[in-house]
């Protein structure tokens, strides 16, 4: 009966192992460094360039093209 405590414990080490080591696998998975930039992932999702200045204008604001011109 000694050795189910042993088990026991055995099993309950390696569940703790391998939950820490899941947990760093994903930590460094997601901190990981890469080239890619907000810009070169979303480009496809922003609105044409004269909505923005539309939008930018009515705010009283500047859009990014009237900076670079």
């Amino acid at each position: 009966m000694w050795w189910e405590y042993v088990v026991i414990a055995v099993l309950l080490i390696f569940g703790v192992y391998a939950f820490l080591a899941l947990v760093g696998f994903k930590a460094r998975l997601l901190t990981r460094k890469t080239s890619r930039t907000a810009e070169s992932m979303y480009s496809n999702y922003a609105d044409p360039k004269r909505k923005q200045h539309r939008y930018a204008r009515q705010r009283g604001g500047e859009s990014k093209s009237d900076e670079d011109a």
